[in-house]
């Protein structure tokens, strides 16, 4: 595998860390239709535990099979595949060596009453991720969560464990609790701080949701407010995350979401892409289509991180 100039920039980024975990980066940044140009696009398929197969399938019922997954984004030349372990483990041997994977390492679910604090259990281990291949773990962390500082120790160790055999770390960093209304999930300043929190982390890679406009914190919104800082229109507020990921020394993905048109998926993408974002990892969007609608889509989005579209 011949690791371009892009890459090698990224790669540099990451100083401290051992050749199999930037090998494993380097694994990810290189594959499918986007490798080598520093962008990337993951398709991530953990929904089923988070919210249930009927809702996360049925709109499409050749997804209910593990196998389809696997294919879909290989077929569709992402950068890797991530899911929690049930569904790797059920394709493992038939696309061994295929495409990169990552494994998520921690999972909640619906039927979680909604009272409790917000938490996930852990489900797999630096073990199973070295059993199969994965290029990647995956963890979800809440800040804003009364457990959110129990997911910060939980992730600290496997990251140190998975980064001594070389594997990589991916954090989905979701604000999300009783510290924030529905409004503070997706704010500009608690999604720059979700980023910078994941960076302190020791993430390699970086997940979270778009942001809105909205301001959260008080203390915050005075300073975005005095330093003009722009998060007028969705470049702007990817920007915004990048420069709280270290100035962009970290890889970030920005999540596609619940299932929505694609014009507004296309418009995303563009956003993330001119906002200095890595790409995207998108799920229900493309899974609960069909098919060939589900390549289409991914076409285009390959297409607009090159710059084509």
């Amino acid at each position: 595998m011949k690791v371009t100039k892009a890459v090698q920039a990224i790669l540099r980024n990451y100083e401290s860390d051992n050749p199999g975990v930037k090998g494993n980066l380097a694994r990810i940044l290189m594959e499918g239709k986007l490798g080598g140009t520093g962008k990337l696009i993951i398709l991530p398929v953990d929904q089923g535990f988070e919210h249930g197969p009927a809702r996360s399938f049925a709109p499409n019922p050749a997804a209910y099979d593990p196998h389809y997954h696997y294919q879909l984004a290989i077929d569709a030349g992402m950068s890797a595949y991530a899911a929690p372990l049930g569904m790797l483990e059920a394709g493992a041997d038939t696309y061994a060596g295929a495409i990169p994977t990552i494994l998520k390492a921690n999972s909640a679910n619906s039927l979680i009453p909604d009272a409790a604090f917000k938490d996930q259990a852990i489900t797999a281990s630096v073990d199973d991720a070295l059993r199969l291949g994965c290029a990647a773990i995956g963890f979800t962390i809440y800040p804003g969560s009364t457990m959110g500082l129990e997911m910060f120790e939980e992730i600290s160790e496997m990251r140190a464990e998975a980064a001594a055999v070389g594997i990589p770390t991916v954090i989905w960093s979701y604000p999300r609790g009783e510290a924030l209304d529905k409004n503070g999930e997706t704010a500009a300043d608690i999604s720059a701080y979700a980023a910078q929190i994941a960076a302190l982390l020791g993430a390699h890679i970086i997940k979270v949701k778009l942001p809105t406009d909205h301001l959260s914190l008080k203390e915050a919104k005075a300073v975005y407010e005095a330093e003009k800082i722009d998060i007028a229109d969705q470049t702007a507020r990817v920007r915004d995350i990048m420069r709280s990921a270290f100035n962009g020394r970290r890889i970030v993905v920005f999540s596609g979401g619940a299932k929505k048109g694609a014009d507004s998926v296309y418009d995303d993408a563009r956003a993330i892409r001119d906002g200095g974002g890595n790409g995207s990892i998108i799920g229900r969007n493309t899974f609960q289509r069909p098919r060939a609608d589900a390549l289409e889509m991914l076409g285009k989005l390959v297409d607009i991180y090159k710059g084509k579209a």
